[in-house]
């Protein structure tokens, strides 16, 4: 099961099931990489609007999570929302 690349994390038919993970991927990167370069408040923004998305995500998701999931996401959260404030 860990080396199964295709397997689906959490099945469902919900919004986010039809949005293609390049897009995805694409979009977080030109929110964090124009928040960063932008910076002052603009710039913190746009990375509060990836960490809120990433914190509904956080949320929706949880109970799927194994504690180490868990810990890395509350993390890779908790880094971004730092980001977000430095840039101020």
């Amino acid at each position: 099961m860990a080396g199964d690349s295709k397997r689906t994390l959490i099945p469902g038919s919900g919004p986010l099931a039809r949005v293609p993970a390049p897009a995805v991927f694409l979009l977080v990167l030109l929110l964090f990489g124009l928040g960063v370069w932008l910076r002052g408040a603009v710039g913190a923004a746009l990375l509060g609007v990836l960490a809120l998305g990433g914190g509904v995500l956080l949320a929706t998701t949880w109970r799927f999570l194994d504690p180490r999931g868990r810990v890395l996401r509350v993390l890779v959260l908790g880094v971004v929302v730092f980001i977000a404030v430095s840039v101020l």
